[in-house]
């Protein structure tokens, strides 16, 4: 299913008179002194995304002007790839374009918009994982205006899952445990979680009695996300598999298995 979103369809269903949705490829584009001066997406963390669940999330638009500025008519868009014919391909629009806006003084404004992204339309494919761009629209009450493509940036990742398990258990100390796993991550056109080859994963350690991991070694996934290698066990204690993450999928950790050293 094809799931592009025109930008003259978004403006017809906004119903903006004064304020329109120019196509990304176009320059940023302004009238006056006003200034978009800050744009936080989701608090400023990354927005992770499974197969199933809708993501809500804000963005938050701060702008002055010497006038003030007019709410209402003032919002973000979060976009990923522009096509040709002026479409896209992964755009998400507010649910109220209005916002919810304080006034940090008579010139500077900032207004909040509630966003839902669903895994299963907004997403398009795995290749929208990663970096997501904000264009952000501010009109003053004087009629100053600011159009920025650009104005932030925010990471759109593939959920990811990470499992531990710890054999035999309980063990006489320093016999060789084999400790086995899987990376895996959401696939967002098959809809469920596939191995995550070919990665680094650490195996760490906390001693029983103690608040820290340890790494103990660093293993490589194989071809389906599994994990599989041997230590030694020399005290009573929990390990993990933890995953750093990469610039399309989030670090995780896996939950603790606890061995017993007799």
């Amino acid at each position: 299913m094809d799931h592009r979103t025109t930008v003259a369809g978004i403006v017809g269903a906004l119903a903006l008179s004064a304020v329109t949705i120019p196509t990304v490829a176009q320059a940023d584009d302004f009238s006056g002194d006003i200034k978009i001066t800050k744009v936080v997406v989701n608090g400023g963390n990354d927005i992770v995304l499974g197969t199933t669940d809708v993501k809500t999330f804000t963005i938050a638009v701060t702008a002055t002007d010497d006038s003030g500025i007019e709410v209402g008519r003032t919002f973000p868009t979060l976009w990923h790839t522009p096509l040709p014919n002026g479409d896209y391909y992964g755009l998400v629009v507010p649910e109220n374009i209005a916002g919810t806006c304080v006034h940090l003084s008579f010139t500077t404004t900032t207004c909040t918009y509630t966003l839902k992204m669903n895994p299963r339309i907004h997403l398009q494919d795995n290749t929208t994982a990663g970096t997501w761009n904000v264009r952000a629209l501010a009109l003053a009450n004087d009629g100053d205006y600011m159009t920025k493509a650009s104005a932030a940036k925010a990471k759109v990742l593939r959920n990811s899952k990470l499992t531990v398990n710890a054999s035999p258990e309980p063990v006489k100390k320093n016999r060789t445990i084999t400790v086995t796993g899987a990376l895996t991550r959401a696939n967002w056109v098959t809809y469920k979680y596939g191995g995550y080859a070919k990665q680094p994963v650490k195996l760490q350690f906390k001693k029983r009695g103690t608040s820290t991991y340890k790494t103990l070694k660093t293993v490589t996934t194989d071809s389906k996300g599994n994990l599989r290698t041997t230590t030694a066990a020399t005290a009573d204690g929990y390990f993990r598999y933890s995953f750093v993450g990469t610039s399309t999928t989030p670090a995780v950790a896996s939950a603790a298995d606890y061995v017993d050293v007799r």
